[in-house]
């Protein structure tokens, strides 16, 4: 079975920053001023060769951040992810080798989903939790609020990513079924790659005031 321990996973707040890391070297430097700024978790996504190495750093350097592995698309990144510390892991897609891997593993793991029946087939293989993906081109708010009436009586629950900014996040954080949101716009690659501190803490500390402390 899915570790179903998401509730502590996300207890540090209700925004999770997507983040791109090219040095693994500047991960703790991220990470603390992620911490600095009342964000206290954080994806850090599959997306360079580094991944591993950056969620291992901030996971030694920086203890009070819990980290996620992000844009998990195999099983074996996933292994890489477990072995590096990982607290949890998310995919953009819905993929039952993945699924089965994060149960072997007991780690809390949060797939992808688009539609209706993906979401179906995401509560019936036990996970609760999933990655609404690409939330604004998917419908939106709107459309997670139309599901409130199906999938109400339900424990799924949301953490919408794609398109996510300052300006609409508060729409989505006011639905019930949504646990938290997921965006980058505060943690811009290329201000993460030139340790453009100030503008990410800034923008971060905006971001955090926005959401709600509680799930």
């Amino acid at each position: 079975m899915i570790n179903n321990s998401w509730e502590k996973v996300l207890a540090g707040g209700r925004i999770v920053p997507v983040v791109t890391i090219d040095n693994p070297e500047q991960g703790c430097a991220l990470a603390s001023t992620l911490l600095e700024a009342g964000i206290r978790v954080i994806e850090v996504t599959f997306r360079t060769p580094v991944a591993a190495e950056a969620i291992s750093k901030i996971v030694a350097g920086c203890p009070g951040m819990s980290v996620g592995a992000g844009t998990i698309l195999e099983p074996e990144q996933l292994r890489r992810a477990v072995d590096a510390g990982a607290a949890f892991a998310l995919s953009p897609g819905l993929d039952e080798r993945i699924i089965e891997a994060a149960a072997k593993f007991s780690l809390p793991f949060i797939p992808g989903v688009m539609t209706p029946g993906e979401m179906l087939r995401g509560l019936s293989l036990g996970c609760p939790l999933q990655k609404f993906f690409p939330a604004e081109s998917a419908g939106g708010a709107p459309f997670l609020k139309l599901l409130e009436g199906p999938f109400g009586h339900t424990p799924l629950r949301f953490v919408p990513t794609g398109g996510i900014n300052a300006d609409n996040m508060a729409s989505y954080l006011a639905l019930r079924a949504v646990a938290a949101v997921g965006g980058s716009w505060f943690v811009d690659r290329k201000a993460v790659a030139t340790g453009d501190w100030g503008t990410i803490r800034t923008l971060a500390s905006e971001a955090a005031e926005l959401s709600s402390p509680r799930l």
